[in-house]
């Protein structure tokens, strides 16, 4: 069996070629996350989460998602925050909110992608990261939290 090894770099070339022919770029991203974020503020169950949280605190927050989502969209490597703590500490969150999280978020997508194909794109990486920030916030369903 041959494997090909790939640089580090080879890999960013391959994500960023792949995401320019879907049509994502910083353009995009701003717009997603601008979009995206409105719609989060507007929701009944989403919007005092964030607004207990962020106040009037946007213009930051909004540039720190936009380098996240390029950073996962692109391998821009712009985002050095650290999520799972981020989330860890918010009260008043549970499950249920990771999946209108997600549904906004598809509807979102549906609504500005630049292509079809950026749909699943997005919602895969999406997806995994609701995954891994809902683990991290509550454990594996029907475990014991550890002590």
């Amino acid at each position: 069996m041959n494997h090909i090894l790939r640089t580090a770099e080879e890999r960013r070339r391959e994500i960023q070629r792949n995401a320019d022919r879907m049509g994502i770029d910083d353009a995009y991203i701003s717009d997603l996350v601008e979009t995206f974020y409105a719609r989060v503020r507007a929701d009944a169950d989403l919007g005092p989460i964030f607004e207990k949280e962020i106040g009037d605190n946007w213009g930051p927050h909004l540039a720190r998602m936009k380098d996240f989502w390029a950073s996962v969209a692109m391998n821009a490597g712009r985002y050095t925050g650290k999520p799972v703590p981020a989330h860890a500490k918010l009260t008043g969150v549970d499950a249920a909110h990771f999946q209108t999280w997600l549904g906004l978020f598809r509807e979102t997508l549906e609504d500005t992608a630049p292509s079809p194909e950026a749909i699943p794109y997005f919602m895969e990486r999406a997806e995994r990261i609701a995954k891994s920030l809902q683990l991290a916030m509550f454990g594996l369903p029907n475990m014991e939290p550890r002590n």
